[in-house]
């Protein structure tokens, strides 16, 4: 059996929720590190509800991130430099795992912490915190990829994680690992908000499946452009295979008033496009249409 080891989980959210509920369950010491405004009342246990299973873990709650093994990054793309402010003291960190929407977050972590320090990964999941510790996930799977720079570190606890029902792999190339993720999820949470449908309605409509096939291929011309190993249709594939009920939490995060991650995942579409020299139009388009969805909230709300 893996030793045990000490977890930080920056961003008590659904991902976060669910990687320190899993981890606590596998034996790990998991410490959540929240707001220190919420410290006090928040609680110091975690329940997750999934197809993994329904169970109560207890944690630890820190308004710092302490000395751990692994300080997993699990905030959106909005509140990461906000968040960064609760390290303190990197050197007592063996590792960051950054599980973040986009690319540019790695190497902003890279220039702050130490390239070595850093191991990209990337989740495939829908989850949400439903209230202060108690987790929800939605999905049937939980898809975590992480590079194999962690492999000697992480191998025993993807391990672990596998045996409970989550989907764990190392991936050897960072463009592929990154862009794998961002090509599947630039077009669904862009189509899923700019239509305000589930992926299944999505799919049923022929103009918007037009434009979200369209995405794809532009974000994989533009992945390749960057290194990755990418199949436009085997992405196709995925998307339609998706359940029909999944929303995208772009479009959970506009219905709900919050900052939507439009810089970390159209914007990187968007730069890479510009970079090699590759139309993106139909990224653009949605991107567009995802604005004007935001404002027309905002002016529902200010009425």
């Amino acid at each position: 059996m893996p030793e045990a080891m000490r977890h930080a989980i920056l961003g008590a959210g659904g991902v976060g929720g669910l990687i320190g509920a899993c981890l606590a369950h596998a034996g790990h010491s998991v410490t959540l590190v929240v707001r220190a405004e919420t410290l006090p009342q928040h609680p110091r246990q975690l329940e997750l509800e999934s197809p993994f299973g329904k169970f109560f873990v207890q944690v630890h709650v820190a308004s710092e991130v302490p000395a751990v093994d692994v300080l997993w990054i699990t905030v959106k793309a909005t509140q990461l430099e906000a968040a960064l402010g609760a390290i303190r003291h990197y050197d007592a960190i063996r590792a960051i795992v950054p599980l973040l929407n986009g690319i540019d977050h790695i190497p902003l972590l890279r220039a702050k912490y130490g390239a070595e320090r850093v191991i990209p990964a990337t989740i495939a999941v829908e989850t949400e915190r439903v209230s202060p510790g108690h987790i929800l996930q939605r999905s049937p799977f939980a898809r975590l990829n992480v590079s194999s720079a962690g492999k000697n570190l992480l191998a025993g606890t993807l391990d672990q994680l596998q045996s409970m029902g989550l989907e764990c792999r190392f991936i050897e190339s960072e463009p592929t690992l990154m862009w794998g993720k961002l090509v599947f999820l630039a077009p669904f949470a862009l189509s899923t908000t700019a239509a305000d449908k589930t992926v299944g309605e999505v799919l049923g409509d022929p103009h918007w499946r037009s434009l979200g096939e369209a995405c794809v291929r532009e974000a994989c011309a533009v992945g390749a452009a960057e290194g990755a190993n990418l199949d436009a249709d085997k992405v196709l594939a995925a998307v339609s295979a998706m359940p029909s009920a999944m929303r995208s939490s772009m479009m959970k995060d506009v219905a709900a008033h919050r900052p939507p991650e439009l810089e970390a995942i159209a914007g990187s579409v968007l730069r890479g496009g510009e970079r090699h020299g590759i139309e993106v139009p139909a990224t653009k388009e949605l991107l567009a249409l995802v604005k004007q969805r935001v404002a027309q909230y905002e002016k529902k709300r200010s009425a």
